[in-house]
């Protein structure tokens, strides 16, 4: 599933086609994805021009000029083509098995077409359908279902040593899955959270408030924000581990998969100088975490 990088890096490369065009028409090729669309969105946003495009969490706003937003989640397989006037097409999204949809837009998994008063075309393709999309009312963000109660952002000025070890404080879940939380820490995912364990030295098994002292938080909580932005930040630059980058000019893929330390390296030699460990996996809720058994305490 595609995560905060990937979907920053999908904004990235919509942005240039979608800002200050207006939309011409919106074409719905089938009544819901994970959930119905909502009532009137087409008709809410055609003719309407866009004025922003931004990321919250794991979700793409596309902000309008009437003050509402459509909101765009990527599930695991969501996409969009890009079809400029003039030009080859660019995806945005495209897994290395999916092929990009046609100019037509009516493919077994095309099912929005955004048509731009330019001549552009933008058609989001989703084969297993959880993505989704939803309308954001005017001044409506902080109340809207998906956002509301949201944490803070992982680059964001919010997220600093104190934000977190009162976050963390008292809490007996492991660490991993506090991180995971989307109420503390919005858009962490399992790749990134076990790439910023293993960058702070700390055990995805460790109680989270263990990292908490009574007066204040530990010398150990600096390095994990640190861990965590750096990761967040070097990701965003790579283009992501899972998708194509077409943020690039050059359309070359994302490649911080080849960066990974311990994240699918299970029994591989620890990259840490000096360390002789094999990188361990264990699963927590559900999920695969992977890390060094000597580093990571």
């Amino acid at each position: 599933m595609p995560e905060l990088p990937e979907v920053e890096t999908v904004r990235r490369g919509l942005e240039p086609a979608l800002v200050g065009r207006r939309i011409k028409s919106v074409r719905l090729n089938r009544p819901d994805l994970r959930f119905p669309f909502p009532a009137q969105l087409a008709e809410t946003v055609t003719g309407k021009r866009v004025t922003a495009l931004r990321r919250r969490a794991k979700y793409i706003l596309i902000e309008l000029e009437s003050g509402h937003a459509l909101l765009v989640h990527l599930g695991m397989t969501g996409r969009f083509t890009v079809w400029p006037p003039d030009g080859a097409a660019r995806n945005l999204g495209e897994f290395y098995y999916v092929e990009q949809a046609g100019h037509a837009g009516d493919g077994a998994h095309d099912h929005v077409v955004i048509d731009l008063d330019d001549g552009a075309r933008v058609v989001y393709t989703d084969p297993r359908r959880f993505g989704f999309m939803d309308l954001v009312e005017p001044d409506g963000a902080d109340h809207n279902r998906f956002l509301v109660g949201l944490g803070v952002e992982p680059l964001g000025n919010e997220l600093h040593a104190d934000f977190l070890g009162t976050a963390l404080a008292g809490r007996r879940s492991p660490l991993k899955a506090a991180l995971l939380d989307q109420r503390i820490i919005a858009g962490l995912g399992n790749i990134y959270v076990c790439e910023a364990l293993y960058r702070a030295g700390l055990s995805p098994k460790r109680l989270s408030g263990s990292i908490v002292r009574k007066r204040g938080p530990s010398p150990r909580i600096e390095p994990l924000v640190h861990a965590i932005r750096s990761v967040i930040a070097e990701a965003i630059e790579a283009g992501g581990s899972t998708l194509r980058d077409y943020a690039h000019t050059d359309g070359s893929a994302g490649d911080f998969q080849q960066r990974f330390d311990v994240y699918d390296r299970e029994g591989e030699a620890c990259r840490t100088p000096g360390c002789t460990s094999r990188i361990r996996r264990i699963v927590q809720s559900g999920r695969s975490s992977f890390y060094c058994p000597t580093c990571q305490r």
